[in-house]
């Protein structure tokens, strides 16, 4: 299934959010909307694959997606006419709003689900960000308001931001109202350079302006298409985050009420989209602009769907959901309809692309809320759900899990580089309390993350991610030191080698025999050595360690085994079966 096909299949009969639902007439749909035609065919031996399992279905609806133009929609109202509050949050990030073609995409997608009345998050356009970051940096090296107002990334913000506002007619309030913030954003840079110092606070204000402008100019685009938009900065309506770490802000427990009475339309009220500003965030007590993080612009978007009591959150990315595998490095991944929460986390944690785990808590909070990927490419596809598991119902499957199958065993494969590995022995651990305390106090005093252990009576081996801790890799002197500490507790040896990689196995480990066994089968085939092996506390990830030299070898080999050299089309066979 290719994310740049015009005919995509659904499974059991999607809608076009990938809700259950199935439509038998396409002449209607398309006479009415002028966006999709839908036609429905019968089949009793089709099946759709995925990570090791097989789903039979017996009729299949193919949509033919045509996403509406300016021209097409002008005249349309807005969304969710039929509604009284709104029904979904739509997530997009920086590069879904990179300029205005981008944004003309995206509002494209949000018209082409007449039947929802989203609320809607954005990120701030394109490169946006790193260009305000630098605007900081640059600042300190000013000398006065000339220099200040002639710095490349400060002339790029200005440039992409009037730029967009050209191409998109944006109405003159909203005009008026980025350039106002742009006149500050250079404010903001003039403090700089007079106090030559760039604060937390500061660097959380400066990033602040890109949501509040691309916020700004997208509603206003929507609402030249017909559509009744109204913006919100987020911490004006209530998202109150923690006063400790400015730039990593924790969402305190008043932000959903807060939200929920912001984004609460009054009885009677007009259909309208609401589109708020990612990331951004208010301290509880000093009142300052605060962000909210790695992920923050997710963390928003399941926060509002938490606090009005959705049933789904949206993240469009641009690709058919959650992958088997980095496509970047192994051919034929193929989409996963479905994953845990717990399954997420883990995968996100080793470096796959999904969902910062931050992000994910609004939501496991949330009996009731799932997550949705979903790809702009691709609006018909049904994309992966993020969902809940209910461990005490009759089949141990929630609604959410109806996606996956009896049969399910592996769900993806997922690479973390650059890995070092630590091999501590000491007779000291023989029958004795203490020792590993001992070990781990080394390694918080040094500031540094764990990532996998595995115990013996006589020995530890643990690795260590680097990226968790500095911007580049552990120094010699770093490693060396760490080394002679732990050599210090006890009677310790200990062992340092670089250069590995951590393949993942997240899946059903209620069947882990037969994943080891698949996977060494796989790996022997291969000619791939494996170091170490650690099955998560999660209970849903079995870990290896191998040499980064054959870590793609060995992710391939395992990948085929499960899933198949051909994901769909003729040549299929059943993977994981």
């Amino acid at each position: 299934m290719m994310a740049s096909s015009v005919f995509v299949s659904s499974f059991n009969g999607c809608d076009g959010i990938g809700r259950r639902r199935f439509s038998t007439s396409g002449g209607k749909n398309e006479a009415s909307l002028g966006l999709c035609a839908t036609r429905t065919s019968s089949s009793s031996s089709r099946s759709s694959f995925s990570g090791g399992r097989r789903r039979r279905f017996s009729e299949t609806t193919t949509t033919k997606c045509v996403l509406a133009n300016d021209k097409d929609i002008s005249n349309n109202k807005t969304p969710g006419k039929n509604k009284k509050q709104h029904t979904v949050v739509m997530k997009f990030g920086g590069s879904s709003v990179a300029d205005a073609e981008r944004m003309r995409e995206v509002a494209n997608i949000v018209l082409s689900f007449p039947e929802e009345m989203p609320v809607l998050v954005l990120s701030a356009m394109g490169k946006s960000t790193n260009n305000l970051l630098m605007c900081g940096e640059e600042s300190l090296k000013c000398e006065n308001a000339e220099d200040v107002s002639l710095m490349k990334p400060l002339l790029f913000v200005k440039t992409l931001h009037a730029e967009t506002m050209d191409v998109l007619n944006v109405d003159k309030e909203t005009r008026r109202e980025v350039n106002e913030l742009l006149k500050k954003l250079e404010q903001v840079c003039m403090g700089v350079c007079l106090m030559q110092e760039v604060t937390p606070r500061t660097r959380a204000m400066l990033v602040s302006f890109g949501e509040r402008m691309s916020t700004r100019i997208f509603a206003s685009y929507l609402r030249t298409r017909g559509v009744n938009a109204k913006q919100y900065d987020a911490f004006e309506i209530g998202m109150v985050t923690s006063d400790d770490d400015i730039e990593n802000g924790r969402v305190l427990p008043e932000t959903y009420a807060n939200m929920k009475k912001s984004l609460t339309l009054p009885d009677g009220a007009d259909p309208q989209i609401s589109v708020v500003t990612g990331f951004l965030g208010r301290g509880e007590n000093t009142g300052a602009i605060s962000t909210l993080g790695r992920g923050g612009s997710d963390l928003t978007a399941t926060v509002i769907g938490a606090a009005l009591a959705l049933e789904e959150v949206q993240v469009w990315k641009d690709v058919d959901g959650v992958l088997s595998a980095d496509p970047r490095e192994i051919e034929n991944t193929i989409p996963m309809p479905f994953l845990s929460f717990d399954e997420a986390q883990e995968l996100a944690y080793f470096g796959a692309q999904v969902l910062h785990p931050q992000a994910m808590r609004p939501a496991m909070d949330n009996g009731s809320l799932r997550v949705r990927v979903k790809n702009s490419y691709n609006i018909r596809a049904p994309g992966t759900v993020i969902g809940h598991i209910d461990y005490n119902s009759s089949n141990g499957k929630s609604g959410d899990e109806g996606e996956r199958m009896d049969d399910w065993l592996l769900t993806s494969i997922v690479r973390k580089k650059n890995v070092t590995m630590l091999d501590i022995v000491s007779t000291r651990m023989l029958g004795q309390y203490g020792f590993l305390a001992e070990v781990f106090a080394v390694l918080q005093n040094n500031g540094i993350s764990v990532d996998v252990v595995a115990t013996s009576e006589v020995s530890v081996s643990l690795t260590l991610d680097p990226a968790k801790i500095w911007s580049r890799d552990l120094a010699q002197e770093e490693l060396e030191k760490v080394q002679r500490e732990l050599e210090d507790v006890g009677t310790a040896r200990v062992a340092v080698s670089n250069g590995h990689s951590i393949i993942s196995l997240i899946g059903n480990l209620e069947r882990n025999n037969e994943i080891m066994e698949r996977a060494f089968k796989a790996l022997k085939e291969a000619k791939v050595h494996v170091k170490m092996v650690s099955q998560g506390a999660s209970k849903c990830n079995i870990s290896l360690l191998v040499d980064d030299a054959e870590g793609q070898k060995a992710a391939s080999a395992i990948h085929e085994e499960f899933f198949g050299r051909v994901g769909f089309g003729k040549n299929q066979h059943l993977p994981g079966m």
